[in-house]
């Protein structure tokens, strides 16, 4: 309730009484988290679990050594504060001047008018920016490191930086302030009580909400589409989804989700769903639903998502069937699996899988990007403590935060401001209701992802052993379209296009618009971003690729499906789940994606 008219603000006496309770929560529960069982506490954590000392310690020792570039760096730091400020004092004179800096494309914390047109935020946001860009300069200017610990340093100087943005701080956020007069405080109270939720939810740890979880129920409004659960086993949930056409291409489709969030971000609403577009194209779509594992199932190894994810999927989709012949899609990490078990089964002889499709997936972890900051042998070991304190498996949170840091100002500042200081409520967004949907990942699995593919990158160089076989990508000779996407922090494009040099077949290459997600799931029906295309197979690197690639608007769906329609056969009779071998266990979407982290 706004201020009465004739009351200033921050002096309605319910306002403040409102504040005073809001405060008095906070410090309960503040000490509730403070008293909680400190043993627990020191089994799971270590002075260091990201090893960021021992990275800055170095960074401070290169310093040390060359005092002339520690010269020449504060000199150019003085040299563009001296510039901004006469920039400025021009500006005060009633001179048109262009801004010193500005913020880069995309960036939006500076969006709020205050920013540009008052003096004092102005001169707030060009002094954070010219201090900013020179540290992160600084910091990738530095000579004698060695390439983890330089790329560990600008990852968490750049954490750093973002942290201290003059957006994030009450005092000097405009928008805050004014939003602050005009309720009368009504926003900070607000906010603080976002802010204990958001800390009791996550059982006195910070968990910021992105979107009203409360607005959304799996199998409700989202993963709607009609289908049947036709196989089990302790690993996966095989989903056959309902046709919507008389008749479907002879080969059925296959699709391998990444394990760490669930299946129905391929099914979110029914216009942005992949899995009803698909089938309204004539594919027989089956989807692997993964188990959100537990301690009983620590010790599943990444041969056991091969033989029971990938393996018994394929038998299970022959069984449904009748066809032993499969196109298949592989999701970022799903894709990975993908890819080894492909090279996996051309060393046996295994000839079902037809066709492959990656969803920013990578199989050269090279230039896997800002993730690699994150898998030295000390950050390792300590997630494998907390793995073990945990009962065996990293909790889905784990992750999610780890990815959220990748994208700091969009995933976790834009909604401290939104939420605790302007005192809004999250918005109702299917997509972060799904991004916060994670699962558990079963420790044996993980730290030999970690430790084959990201740290040692074994695949790639041909040297990962699965079941005494020896995997080589270039024995993989069937048809593979590659999709990336432009502006990708955890697949990047350049990473993905390396999986272009180690497959034996043909590869058709595409970027995306926009990311991880919304570059993958772009419905044609929304006609939003854009795609690239090369025709010619033989280029031999991304930046040739570039140089010979075609802007096409929207969409690339309908560019992959004329690619696999001319690889799925002749067209059949439409197949209903519960027809084939298989009988119907349960109704889509299944028990295992309800269970929660």
């Amino acid at each position: 309730m706004p201020p009465k008219a004739d009351q200033e603000p921050l002096k309605d006496p319910e306002h403040v009484s409102e504040l005073i309770e809001a405060i008095g929560r906070t410090q309960d529960l503040m000490s509730q988290v403070f008293d909680a069982d400190h043993s627990r506490l020191s089994s799971q954590l270590m002075p260091d679990p990201l090893n960021i000392g021992e990275s800055f310690a170095k960074l401070m020792g290169e310093f040390v050594a060359s005092p002339q570039k520690v010269f020449e760096a504060q000199y150019a730091l003085w040299r563009d504060h001296m510039k901004l400020w006469e920039n400025q004092a021009r500006r005060m004179r009633g001179e048109e001047v262009k801004p010193f800096i500005e913020p880069d494309k995309g960036d939006k914390r500076f969006r709020h008018e205050d920013w540009s047109e008052n003096d004092v935020f102005n001169v707030i946001k060009q002094s954070y920016l010219v201090t900013s860009r020179w540290l992160m300069n600084t910091v990738d200017n530095v000579d004698g490191l060695d390439e983890q610990t330089k790329r560990k340093v600008a990852f968490h100087t750049k954490q750093m930086v973002d942290a201290f943005s003059p957006s994030n701080f009450a005092l000097t956020n405009p928008e805050v302030i004014r939003k602050t007069a005009e309720t009368g405080g009504e926003n900070l109270i607000k906010g603080l009580n976002n802010l204990l939720h958001d800390l009791q939810q996550g059982g006195g740890q910070l968990q910021i909400s992105q979107t009203d979880m409360a607005q959304f129920e799996i199998g409700r409004n989202v993963a709607t589409a009609p289908g049947k659960v036709v196989f089990e086993n302790e690993l996966i949930q095989l989903l056959q989804f309902d046709p919507t056409t008389e008749e479907v291409y002879e080969r059925p489709l296959l699709v391998f989700p990444p394990w760490i969030n669930k299946y129905y971000i391929l099914d979110l609403r029914e216009e942005n769903s992949f899995v009803r577009w698909a089938t309204s194209k004539g594919y027989t779509v089956f989807v692997v639903s993964w188990v959100n594992p537990d301690d009983k199932l620590a010790a599943k190894t990444f041969e056991d998502y091969m033989r029971e994810g990938i393996f018994e999927a394929l038998n299970a989709v022959e069984a449904a069937t009748g066809c032993a012949e499969i196109n298949t899609i592989g999701y970022c990490i799903g894709g990975t699996l993908l890819g080894s078990t492909l090279a996996y089964m051309a060393e046996h002889g295994d000839d079902r899988i037809k066709s492959a499709t990656f969803f920013a997936a990578q199989m050269d972890f090279s230039e896997a990007g800002d993730l690699l900051v994150f898998v030295d042998n000390e950050q390792l070991e300590a997630m494998e403590q907390r793995m073990e304190a945990a009962g065996g498996f990293l909790h889905g949170k784990d992750m999610a935060q780890t990815f959220n840091m990748l994208r700091a100002n969009d995933l976790i500042w834009s909604y401290v401001i939104n939420n605790y200081m302007l005192g809004k409520d999250p918005k109702k967004f299917d997509l972060l209701f799904w991004n916060a949907d994670a699962t558990r990942m079963p420790q044996a699995l993980h730290l030999y992802y970690l430790r084959e593919f990201y740290q040692k990158n074994k695949l790639a160089q041909g040297e990962l052993v699965v079941d005494n076989t020896k995997l080589d990508l270039s024995k993989v000779k069937i048809p593979v379209y590659l999709q990336a996407s432009k502006e990708d922090h955890i697949a990047p494009y350049n990473s993905v296009f390396k999986a272009k040099g180690l497959l034996g077949g043909p590869v058709r290459f595409m970027v995306a618009g926009s990311g991880h997600i919304a570059g993958v799931i772009n419905h044609p029906d929304a006609k939003k971003y854009q795609h690239w295309i090369n025709d010619d197979e033989d280029v031999a690197t991304i930046e040739d690729w570039w140089e010979g690639a075609t802007e096409y608007p929207g969409s690339w769906w309908n560019d992959w499906d004329a690619w696999l329609s001319e690889k799925s056969g002749d067209k059949v009779p439409a197949r209903v789940p519960g027809d084939g071998e298989l009988e119907v266990i349960e109704d889509a979407p299944g028990r295992f994606v309800k269970v929660r982290s």
